[in-house]
């Protein structure tokens, strides 16, 4: 195959030469191997796979983050390697084997439009419970905040035709928020990727890595955020202040049907008064709803207005009985169904996580534009 393997790494121990080898084993030519700035102590791993014929090393004299180390890379395969058919990037310390590496550039010589994931099975009993947990929240607010659905969010192992290298090096970042701006920019611009499912190893429980969980978590999300905003915080707004109409008003009528000052209760089950009380919130407060994400949230989205209005009222029909449904689950369960303070909190909870999903539907269903969504 005709194509370069870009290893970043930093500080490695023997772990980098026994990747090389392998790669070497599996046919590979051109292992581009950047040194981001390791210590004095480390360098003899560098040493070791210099003599490889197949290795070349490019090096930071400081520590400049796996994005750049990356961008490095990219840059040299454009100036000196502009024959390649495409590049594969991957973790030095054996976290994916080189038959992966392989699988995924067969993949996307196959059908080079698209760029491969190699995924991991977060599910597997080995993966260490900080890396299951960390991966499934940021699937999580990749799905709800911008639309993409992962896998492995945060995976090194990507095949990538070179028509697409000049792109890549232009993605602004330097550290482990790059791999998520990637791809946030991939699905700007309209390229498609695949995931492939690779092995999942975890050496040593992860403890060499160097993502800092908290640094460069709040890198990724801040990326995330940053790449959603433009809508969704117009978005979260308008839901936040139509929300206020609808809790309040729920609590009103749950009030007005559960008044203890009353001799005799409205409606005598509570599950009929939470349906009510949730039936008639929706209603005003969806109008509210309707209205400001039309004119201000989607405004750039010129979508018919008597389907966008069906639509989004087949959404609030969904989204209530799902409401409902679960706000009556939750509160039955944990026996606060007579306790309305508590019964409103239990259906807050429910809304929140409800209002991200309704954020995707009404981006790319309700006031889409001419079938193809507003970025």
């Amino acid at each position: 195959m005709n194509v370069s393997v870009i290893l970043p790494s930093l500080n490695p121990d023997e772990k980098l030469v026994g990747v090389v080898k392998g790669l070497i084993g599996e046919g590979f030519k051109d292992i581009i191997v950047v040194n981001d700035g390791s210590s004095k102590e480390h360098m003899e791993p560098f040493g070791i796979v210099s003599q490889f014929e197949e290795i070349t090393i490019l090096t930071h004299e400081v520590n400049k983050g796996k994005g750049r180390a990356l961008k490095t890379a990219y840059e040299y395969c454009i100036a000196e390697r502009p024959d390649i058919d495409g590049v594969v990037t991957a973790d030095a310390d054996g976290q994916h084997t080189p038959s992966d590496i392989k699988a995924c550039c067969e993949e996307m010589l196959a059908d080079p439009k698209y760029v491969i994931l190699g995924c991991r099975d977060f599910s597997e009993p080995g993966v260490p419970w900080k890396s299951r947990v960390g991966n499934n929240i940021t699937s999580f607010m990749f799905k709800s905040a911008c639309g993409i659905r992962l896998g492995d969010t945060q995976t090194g192992l990507r095949a990538f035709s070179a028509e697409y290298l000049r792109f890549m090096a232009d993605i602004p970042g330097d550290r482990y928020e790059y791999e998520t701006r990637v791809l946030l920019e991939m699905k700007k611009n309209d390229i498609d990727f695949k995931e492939v499912k690779i092995e999942t190893v975890y050496i040593e429980d992860n403890r060499e890595s160097h993502f800092h969980p908290v640094k460069d978590s709040y890198k990724i999300y801040k990326v995330i955020f940053k790449h959603s905003s433009h809508s969704f915080i117009k978005f979260a707004l308008s839901s936040l202040s139509s929300w206020v109409v609808d809790i309040g008003m729920f609590y009103l009528f749950l009030y007005m049907l559960n008044n203890p000052y009353s001799d005799n209760l409205w409606i005598e089950s509570f599950a009929s008064r939470e349906l009510v009380a949730t039936i008639s919130a929706r209603v005003l407060s969806s109008v509210f709803n309707y209205v400001v994400n039309r004119l201000i949230v989607f405004k750039g989205n010129k979508s018919d207005k008597v389907k966008s209005v069906a639509k989004y009222y087949l959404l609030v029909a969904v989204q209530m009985a799902a409401s409902y449904g679960l706000v009556y689950l939750f509160a039955t369960v944990l026996k606060v169904d007579s306790n309305n303070i508590l019964t409103t909190v239990v259906k807050c909870v429910v809304d929140i996580l409800l209002f991200l999903i309704s954020f995707q539907i009404q981006k790319r269903w309700v006031f889409k534009k001419d079938g193809r969504v507003k970025q």
